[in-house]
């Protein structure tokens, strides 16, 4: 079968379409056949070398998949042949066929298409987490969304929606602010023009943010603690700016405030009942019309250099997905 390989750290222009060999399910696995995988930048870190998770090589990349069900191993229930599934991974998603997980695996709500489902898992899953586990998000409180534009944070801005949350978009021009409004944003703010600290007090009228949710770091990072209200929550998502902040502790003690790791794929290895149950009550919600999850950028695997430049280069307003031929 057709993958993408990483054979050596580097830029995604290095990586090759090669063939492989075509996986089998173990005990407790889930075999599928993958019509589109989610394209995210933990993949760019990967190849830099940079991710918490350093493969050994080759490797394939890829972190989630929809498609339909080929076969399970043994010991594998509630799943069977033809079952049209997405599925979180820890690699091996830019394939035609992949092996996951039996409990990284769920089973798709009628209507939601495969290109849809497989932006889901890292991007929802991700927020979700951040706003509901972390942060601890209350109705009512406001959220302030750094990297509104990207994948995980335009999923943070429908679900700090959904949560009931006053949801301030943060991101640069006014082509990426309208898609976070399109989205529920009650107020934006461009990066670009202006104070990131400043507009934030003033939406508050001074008393800052309650919940920062962070994929940015670097000075946004900064600015944002600064906007933060008296018991405020930071959660760090992760540095697409390429700058890991150092939080002044003086901050986090005067106003109480914490700040806060968050890590998607750990909770996978450390709580799978969590995660399932947090897709349960996701697929609900998309039933429910609550959160709508869309795709920027929809390209065939051969062309997944461009895809993971696209993120690099932060250009994708929302997910970029892979087709492999199985989803035509």
């Amino acid at each position: 079968m057709r993958a993408v390989v990483c054979r050596a750290y580097g830029l995604p222009e290095t990586l090759a379409v090669a063939d492989v060999r075509r996986p089998s399910a173990g005990p407790g696995q889930v075999h599928i056949a993958v019509a589109a995988a989610g394209v995210n930048f933990a993949d760019t870190l990967m190849i830099a070398g940079t991710y918490q998770d350093r493969p050994p090589f080759p490797f394939v990349l890829g972190l989630e998949v929809a498609g339909t069900v080929v076969g399970t191993g043994a010991h594998v229930t509630g799943l069977a042949a033809g079952d049209r599934v997405m599925a979180a991974l820890d690699r091996g998603g830019f394939a035609e066929e992949v092996v996951a997980e039996a409990r990284d695996v769920v089973v798709l709500p009628p209507g939601l298409s495969f290109e849809l489902a497989a932006g889901f898992a890292v991007a929802y899953g991700t927020a979700y987490g951040a706003l509901a586990w972390r942060a601890r998000l209350g109705a009512g409180e406001t959220l302030l969304v750094l990297g509104a534009a990207g994948g995980a944070g335009a999923a943070a801005v429908e679900i700090g929606k959904a949560m009931g949350a006053r949801v301030i978009a943060a991101a640069s021009g006014p082509e990426k602010l309208a898609a976070a409004v399109a989205r529920g944003a009650d107020h934006t703010i461009d990066y670009r023009r202006e104070d990131l600290r400043e507009r934030a007090l003033a939406l508050t009228e001074g008393r800052g943010v309650d919940v920062v949710f962070d994929p940015v770091g670097g000075e946004a990072f900064d600015a944002a603690l600064r906007a933060i209200a008296w018991e405020g929550r930071l959660v760090v998502i992760g540095f697409a700016s390429g700058g890991v902040p150092r939080p002044p502790a003086n901050i986090l003690l005067v106003k109480n405030c914490g700040v806060l790791g968050y890590y998607w794929g750990s909770y996978r290895r450390h709580d799978p009942a969590r995660v399932r149950a947090a897709f349960e009550t996701l697929m609900g919600w998309v039933v429910q019309g609550r959160v709508h999850p869309r795709v920027s950028h929809r390209l065939p695997l051969a062309r997944a250099a461009e895809a993971l430049r696209l993120l690099i280069d932060r250009k994708a307003m929302g997910k970029a997905v892979l087709i492999t031929d199985g989803g035509r």
